[in-house]
């Protein structure tokens, strides 16, 4: 064994995975999973729990993996983490955990994200379940959410003994975990319930279909049920769009309503009647996670798929992972382009799209690159879908019927880094809700760090 090369992971041919829904990544088996275990130096000073957003003790049970105790691997993990099965299939290791691993200095980082799949699928094919809380605290909270954060902070103040009550919007729980990202790369009945059915057996209450803002207000829920305190983890739902001509032309989505359509409403399933556009050309405007879910979703679906993104590869948002199978999958980049109008028949629906070259100048706040219109440029791309993933923004719901609570300009609560607290006494927030869309251990994390200020301010009333 070459211990500075990772032990590769299994994957679907890309010919085949190309046209079914099912886990692109077949993950390690338990042979693999010792082998790559082994390759960890077990640091003191790990540099790669400092990488973790969710501060999951990589060492230790990486080290019970080394040993075959996977039960034990699964305890450690679920100290700090609600989600270990979710996190080990779309964190964005290369940059967190990996990009701080010592082995990788001179070799592969260990792959710790698929050793944390393997334990957690290990953990579920066993029937691990969480410790619970035998005596609880007599206090209720209110989490507004069941996505990454919502869970997360609602496992962790179970744990603590409160009487937890999640409120969804949806019908099915998850938030973006179960409507957002496709079911090749999260598999919804074999991952994401049971990681969700795990946060009930803490003893947490999930209510679906409840719009917090319109169903109820935060005030009636701390006034009226005895709420003692909320925390809004209620995500980035709204849309962002370009403002060219022909961008209300039907045939054209947000990369948002295209992939809940697929993912939580089975569009994707012949034996569902959910409407979604039949295409054969389909645009995606964007270049970061979403866009590649969008196009891939697209290219299964039976349509040529391209990508058109205004910056270079170099500066693409999207882990290079989701590059590489978008590529092996059949979807065109179209880099170094942007489009400027879209182009409709007479009846109204998508014809193509019009598309302007760029050049780079100098970087711009963000660090990347400017984008620069080269004029004299424009070509035509044919389309009958456009796809547009530009990111999105908090729903302005819960701030406009919540008195007092502070917003940004763009729509996102204000918060307290440390603790999540808002400018409302017992009102939490955290995830996109107030940094604008992210990524869902980011998430995780402010659902960490809210469910600790719950407690300690609790603690203190």
């Amino acid at each position: 064994m070459d211990v500075l090369k990772r032990v590769p992971v299994r994957e679907q041919e890309p010919k085949v995975r190309a046209t079914n829904f099912a886990e692109v990544c077949y993950g390690y088996n338990e042979q693999e999973a010792i082998e790559e275990a082994n390759r960890c130096l077990g640091c003191k000073n790990a540099k790669c729990v400092q990488g973790c957003p969710v501060n999951v003790n990589i060492p230790e049970f990486i080290g019970a993996v080394k040993k075959g105790n996977f039960a034990e691997a699964a305890d450690i993990i679920a100290l700090s983490s609600a989600l270990p099965a979710v996190c080990g299939r779309v964190c964005p290791q290369e940059n967190q955990c990996e990009g701080k691993c010592i082995r990788g200095i001179k070799g592969e980082a260990i792959s710790i994200g698929k050793l944390e799949r393997f334990v957690a699928d290990w953990s579920r094919e066993n029937g691990f379940v969480p410790k619970t809380v035998e005596v609880k605290n007599g206090k209720k909270v209110a989490v507004i959410g069941s996505g990454p954060a919502g869970l997360t902070c609602a496992g962790d103040l179970a744990k603590w003994g409160y009487d937890v009550t999640i409120f969804e919007a949806l019908h099915e729980p998850g938030g973006v975990l179960t409507y957002g990202i496709p079911e090749f790369r999260l598999p919804k009945e074999a991952v994401v319930q049971p990681e969700i059915e795990n946060v009930r057996k803490l003893g947490v209450t999930i209510e679906t279909n409840v719009i917090v803002g319109k169903s109820v207000t935060i005030d009636q829920l701390m006034d009226d049920e005895g709420f003692e305190a909320v925390f809004i983890g209620s995500g980035a739902g709204l849309p962002k769009f370009m403002g060219i001509p022909g961008e209300s032309a039907n045939g054209v989505y947000s990369a948002n309503e295209y992939l809940t359509r697929s993912n939580l409403m089975k569009a994707f399933r012949e034996d569902y009647d959910t409407p979604i556009t039949s295409s054969q050309k389909v645009v995606v405007v964007g270049g970061g996670n979403v866009a590649m879910d969008a196009a891939r979703t697209a290219l299964r679906l039976g349509a040529e798929v391209h990508i058109v993104y205004r910056r270079s590869e170099a500066e693409l948002p999207a882990r290079a992972e989701e590059v590489h199978h978008a590529k092996e999958e059949g979807v065109i980049f179209d880099l170094l382009n942007n489009p400027v109008e879209i182009l409709t028949d007479d009846k109204g629906w998508v014809k193509g799209v019009v598309v302007r070259k760029i050049e780079l100048g100098e970087p711009d706040e963000s660090g990347r690159r400017r984008p620069v219109e080269v004029a004299g440029s424009d070509f035509e791309i044919e389309a009958d879908t456009v796809i547009m993933a530009l990111g999105t923004s908090p729903n302005p719901l819960i701030s406009s019927t919540t008195e007092g609570l502070e917003i940004n300009q763009r729509q996102c609560i204000l918060a307290e880094e440390a603790t999540g607290q808002t400018s409302r006494a017992g009102v939490f927030a955290g995830g996109d809700a107030v940094t604008g869309a992210a990524t869902v251990i980011l998430a995780m994390e402010a659902g960490k760090i809210g469910a600790k200020g719950i407690h300690e301010y609790l603690s203190q009333k």
